[in-house]
């Protein structure tokens, strides 16, 4: 194990920058705090810098580390402890306003339900190009179509998620 840490991989830094946005959301997507989802990630990230050797395809790294963080966060649920207790004050600071969570939720939810209503191919599409922030060059290779088809079927896609109704208090 001492001989990894001798190590470096440009590859893997490389990788990390060009990435880590896009997994960022992926760890944020599987824990309720977005400290907790960096360092999430920087685990996961750290699994994949020991194995990066063992790694063979390198165009496999997305589900790589994919896999790595869903399967830390299983093992973190597993372990999860209860760490909160009541106490007489609040220890949020008064006046500030956040977001309501369960207005998040729901309309995290909506968007799913909407997104879910549109044809495979259309839902494919925007799934590829804003939940994994991949181009439309990148899109269309994926799917293995046009550059244009990506761009009109992503249009009429994001045309139909305007028009729903469960969608109008974000409008």
């Amino acid at each position: 194990m001492s001989g990894l840490t001798n190590l470096s991989y440009p590859s893997f830094s490389a990788y990390v920058k060009a990435r880590q946005p896009v997994l960022l959301r992926t760890a944020r997507s599987l824990t309720a705090n977005p400290c907790d989802a960096e360092d999430l990630l920087q685990t996961a990230l750290a699994k994949t810098y020991v194995a990066w050797e063992r790694i063979e395809d390198h165009r496999a790294l997305d589900g790589y580390v994919r896999r790595a963080l869903l399967n830390t966060r299983t093992s973190q649920w597993r372990k999860r402890k209860v760490d909160e207790f009541a106490c007489e004050e609040l220890p949020e600071p008064e006046g500030v306003q956040a977001a309501d969570p369960a207005e998040q939720q729901s309309l995290h939810d909506a968007m799913w339900r909407a997104i879910m209503k549109l044809p495979a191919r259309q839902r494919a599409m925007v799934v590829l190009r804003y939940y994994e922030d991949l181009s439309e060059v990148q899109t269309a290779e994926v799917l293995n179509v046009s550059v244009g088809t990506v761009k009109s079927a992503v249009s009429r896609a994001l045309g139909k998620l305007r028009e729903d109704p469960e969608l109008e208090p974000v409008r």
